[in-house]
């Protein structure tokens, strides 16, 4: 059984996770130069030293295979969330405008995308979700299922889209 002590611990360690990444999706995507890309790699091998666990490395596709895409005309925004879904709980079908980073703390995610294609990430999975493809999340175990969603977007850019009825 998980104590509340662990989900605590969890989320945070995903939280530094996630904001360690977004740091260096930012500089990827032209927000330093090459000698704050060669720190970042550097770092990246004090990490193995540490035992601190890479969630994702130098990912260039969603879970859809599609290439990930920056907006670029704006300033860069960084906005994240954690959501939890109760068994049977759904997110309701929407799909994300900017790449969203996803690292799912506990339980399983099933996620259905447009054209009947299912996925399932399982605690401990770390991915790039589909963007611009509408999808709908899923909790069809016992117990709950708690994510850490982190976006790379843009000011002014809705970072994600509901679909209406």
């Amino acid at each position: 059984m998980v104590t509340e002590a662990t989900i605590r611990v969890r989320r945070v360690t995903a939280l530094l996770a996630a904001t360690m990444l977004a740091a260096g999706l930012l500089t990827a995507c032209g927000g330093g130069d090459e000698s704050a890309q060669a720190d970042a790699s550097s770092s990246a091998a004090a990490d193995v030293a540490t035992g601190q666990t890479t969630l994702l490395d130098a990912q260039q596709l969603d879970v859809l295979d599609q290439s990930v895409a920056y907006p670029k005309k704006k300033p860069a925004q960084v906005s994240s969330t954690l959501t939890t879904l109760e068994p049977g709980q759904e997110t309701g079908w929407l799909r994300h405008r900017v790449p969203a980073f996803i690292y799912v703390l506990e339980g399983t995610l099933t996620v259905e995308y447009d054209a009947g294609v299912i996925k399932e990430f399982p605690a401990g999975s770390a991915f790039l979700d589909a963007e611009d493809v509408w999808h709908n999340g899923t909790n069809k175990g016992d117990g709950t299922v708690t994510m850490l969603t982190v976006f790379m977007g843009a000011q002014g850019k809705k970072n994600t889209v509901n679909r209406t009825p």
